[in-house]
Order: structure tokens, then C-alpha cells, then sequence
């Protein structure tokens, strides 16, 4: 009898140390701005179907989601772009073992605004308009006017791609107007008639004008089969394997529930 007191307390604990812990679940999750209307759409989501789980969310740029895994602010960093190797060293140097989990694809597609009749450009007059080398839309065969060049911040994945693959790792020009978001770009475009920037594909309203490169539209179909010449994985960081809510929250992303809302958040899905 006593021994099956004893059991009962024992169960009773973990019953209550349990719940503690699911009352007390929260993640969070910083970064890419790129990744942001995924995480908006799993969270809301996984907390609907977890109620007892709290999420915040943040952006703010795919180096600092890094950053935060590393100096322990947050559970999960956001990235449109892999981790840089000074990052890994940083992470070493405390302690920390970033682990990635590709969870989209995307493009990153030039816009220009609604009034600009320019429809395509090559990746070589990309290069020299972010150079400063080309700074007239007639010079690309556009109607005459000056080129108002928009880009990232230093720390935004989508500007490090830009700077890879566009730029190879050239800079870009001192005078660029710098915003530090996808959003930001998008109205900053959509409000100055001469300007040219870059998005996310989730990012395409019809508050711009997307820009096709080498002739190739910026789209699922062509970043699934490699012919668009400026696309990335989208990634999310853990401090070390995750366990818990983390781990639950990822695999989410990953089940096919989760690739579904990608699709809906206008990234690509990885099946």
C-alpha cells in the first residue's frame, strides 16, 4: 500500500512539474525580416494548437538573429542567408554550437516602381547600376530620369546574397539609400518614382514593379529549378540541437502544415 502512495505522489510531482512547464513555454525567435511572415504565420499557428505556448517574435536582420543565438537573447535566429564563418567563430570562442535548419527557399527580386517602364535588366547593369557605374534609366532602356538606388543594411541576409551573388562581394555604392527591412524597401520604392531595390519574394505587392533578370521571372517555379539567378534558403538557428518547444516549433515548420503556411507567408515550400 505504501508503495502505491508512494507512486501516486511520484506521478502526481511529474503531473505537476509538467504543466509547470507548459505554462511556462515560450520561445523566442529574432531575425531575418525575410523569415518574419513565416514565423508570424507558425507561430500563431502552433500557439493555437498549443495554448499554453508564448512566441515572440522580432526582426531586425539575419545577423542579429545570429547574434542572439549566440549571446543566448532568443531560442531561435531567424536567417535568409547561412551563417558567416566569423560567426561560427564567434560562437565557438563561447561556447555555442549553431545548429541550421533550412526551412524555405526564396528569390531575391529586383523592383522598381509602378511608373518605371524599365521591365528587365542583366546581372552585369544590376552590378553596375549598385556600383554607381549606371546612373540613368535611359541608360538600360528606360525613360530618362536618375537612378535612385535602395538597399539593405549590413546586417540583413537578403543584403549579403545581394553582395554575393549580384555585387561579387563588390560594394555598393556610398550614396544607396539604406533601409533595414524588406517592408522598408517596398514603400521607400513605391514612393520614389527613379528608385530601384530588392525583396524577398514574399515581399511583391502590387505597390511595385518586379524586374525580371536575364529575361527570367522571379517566381517558385524558377527558383525551383535554378534558372532564376538570384535565390537562397531560408534558415533557422538553434543555440546547440533543440529540445522542448523549440524543437516542437521547428518540426512544425517542417510538417507538412508548416510548409503550407510557407506557401501562404509567399516563400517557397521545400516540398
Amino acid at each position: 500500500m505504501n508503495k502505491f502512495i508512494k507512486l501516486i505522489l511520484i506521478l502526481t510531482a511529474f503531473i505537476l512539474i509538467a504543466s509547470s512547464h507548459a505554462v511556462a513555454g515560450k520561445l523566442v525567435v529574432k531575425g531575418s525580416t525575410t523569415v518574419l511572415p513565416i514565423a508570424q504565420k507558425a507561430a500563431e499557428a502552433y500557439m493555437a494548437e498549443n495554448p499554453d505556448v508564448k512566441i515572440s517574435l522580432s526582426g531586425g536582420g539575419s545577423g542579429n538573429g545570429i547574434k542572439a543565438i549566440i549571446d543566448g537573447t532568443a531560442d531561435i535566429g531567424n536567417a535568409s542567408r547561412f551563417i558567416k564563418q566569423k560567426e561560427v567563430n564567434l560562437a565557438n570562442t563561447n561556447g555555442v554550437y549553431p545548429v541550421p535548419f533550412r526551412i524555405a527557399l526564396d528569390a531575391i527580386v529586383p523592383v522598381v516602381n509602378n511608373k518605371n517602364d524599365v521591365a528587365e535588366l542583366t546581372m552585369a547593369q544590376l552590378k553596375d547600376i549598385y556600383l554607381g557605374k549606371i546612373k540613368d534609366w535611359k541608360e538600360v532602356g528606360g525613360t530618362p530620369g536618375k537612378i535612385v538606388v535602395i538597399s539593405r543594411d549590413s546586417s540583413s541576409g537578403t543584403f549579403g546574397v545581394w553582395k554575393d551573388l549580384v555585387m561579387k562581394k563588390e560594394r555598393v555604392i556610398p550614396g544607396a539609400l539604406t533601409v533595414p527591412s524588406n517592408g522598408g524597401i517596398v514603400q521607400a520604392v513605391a514612393k520614389t518614382p527613379g528608385a530601384i531595390g530588392y525583396v524577398g519574394l514574399g515581399y511583391l505587392n502590387s505597390e511595385i514593379k518586379a524586374v525580371k533578370v536575364e529575361g527570367i521571372k522571379g517566381s517558385d517555379e524558377n527558383t525551383l529549378n535554378g534558372s532564376f539567378p538570384i535565390s537562397r534558403g531560408l534558415f533557422m538557428f538553434t543555440k546547440g540541437w533543440p529540445t522542448g518547444e523549440t524543437m516542437g516549433f521547428i518540426s512544425f515548420i517542417l510538417s507538412k502544415k508548416g510548409q503550407e503556411l510557407v506557401k501562404k507567408a509567399g516563400s517557397i515550400p521545400l516540398f
